[in-house]
């Protein structure tokens, strides 16, 4: 009995990562559905309340460390990643007057790329495997992706947080497949190729916590305080961003991909998608956007409720508000401005800040923006 409980639980882990790779996916592996090993780290780092106004992430923390509680009777955990395109080709650096997204926004909304694909693998699975819960999920479900995903032998969790494969690096996106089907693990499987051992590869490398403009990542690696991180003020923060930060934050609009970039083990990858052969297969659904080149700031600071709806059509950046894109490329510009003179910017940009009318986020970040010295400094310049 024990023997068959075995061979099919086998087999149901051969066809489930079989049936991740017809899907597209760059990686699979398969992880226990176990409590988390770092629920006290997580409630520790919620009570210092470096979630900032993710309260999303305190509401469901019980369920976050533990799959057992998301899915009843869950016996295991079968996790996907996408990769998505870190470079567009023929393309030249984000001109002077845009501001940039970080990469994985730069193709269709991932959250529906990859929930239709991962339920094509439940709709598969319980096909063969009648009787059985199976639940996609992405990250707008309370679920560890990263730890189970490092489980599961895709890879380990850096000091900038995120997984790393020691050939593939880090830009992907993380999916699972929470089931009461039971399946063999990546573990005892061995973790076979491209998978391997959840390792810690980052050594005393110290790169990602250097260049991080905020220093959002901990002195030690291994923790990041959401309310510095360019990615959280840009993307989930709705009130007006310290002025502390306007500097730091550079021409980001949406995201921040600087921890990612100097990351050594995404040299390889980031160099050989430059020259045109990205050794991993690119879902078609993560082909850039035109936005890939960045959006242009005096375009953003002309446009309508329209405007922006049109502007992200199937993206994820969707839910950035108007007037927080607004408020970013604000800063974005007033960075710009600092080492180059555009009147018609500076114009824009005083406009904002006397309009009674518009968005008090909106005009209080023009307000912060035309104060700044060397905005201000080149203003009086400017007609």
């Amino acid at each position: 009995m024990v023997l068959m409980m075995e061979h099919q639980s086998f087999k149901a882990a051969g066809l489930a990562q079989s049936l991740a790779r017809e899907q597209g996916f760059a990686l699979c592996g398969i992880a226990s559905p176990e409590p988390s090993a770092y629920a006290e780290q997580l409630h520790a780092w919620l009570a210092a309340g470096k979630h900032g106004e993710m309260s999303y992430l305190a509401d469901h923390a019980d369920v976050r460390v533990d799959p057992g509680k998301l899915v009843e009777g869950a016996a295991s955990v079968l996790i996907v990643a996408d990769a998505y395109h870190t470079h567009t080709l023929g393309s030249t650096p984000t001109a002077p007057m845009k501001g940039r997204v970080a990469k994985y926004a730069w193709g269709d909304d991932y959250h529906k790329a990859l929930k239709k694909r991962l339920h094509a693998v439940c709709n598969a699975l319980e096909s063969q495997y009648p009787g059985h819960i199976y639940r996609a999920t992405t990250d707008t479900a309370p679920i560890f992706e990263r730890e189970l995903a490092t489980r599961a032998g895709l890879g380990w969790t850096g000091k900038h947080t995120l997984m790393i494969h020691p050939r593939y690096g880090s830009y992907f996106l993380l999916g699972t497949i929470v089931t009461t089907l039971p399946m063999q693990t990546s573990e005892l499987a061995g973790f076979p190729e491209p998978l391997s051992p959840p390792t810690d590869h980052c050594g005393a490398c110290t790169r990602c916590i250097d260049a991080c403009p905020t220093d959002a990542i901990a002195p030690a690696g291994y923790s990041v305080d959401a309310r510095r991180c360019i990615s959280y003020l840009t993307l989930e923060h709705r009130g007006l961003i310290d002025e502390q930060y306007h500097e730091a934050m550079g021409t980001w609009l949406a995201g921040c991909d600087i921890c990612q970039d100097v990351c050594p083990h995404n040299r390889r990858r980031l160099d050989a998608a430059s020259q045109g052969r990205d050794p991993l297969q690119v879902h078609p659904r993560y082909a850039p956007h035109d936005y890939a080149e960045g959006f242009g700031l005096l375009d953003i600071l002309s446009w309508t409720a329209e405007d922006r709806q049109q502007a992200f059509i199937g993206s994820a950046l969707k839910r950035v508000s108007l007037e927080m894109m607004q408020r970013n490329a604000l800063i974005a510009a007033g960075n710009v401005l600092k080492n180059r003179n555009d009147p018609q910017l500076i114009g824009r940009i005083r406009a904002l800040a006397q309009d009674k009318t518009a968005h008090a986020l909106v005009r209080d970040t023009a307000a912060q923006v035309m104060n700044q010295s060397g905005v201000r400094d080149r203003s009086a310049d400017s007609p």
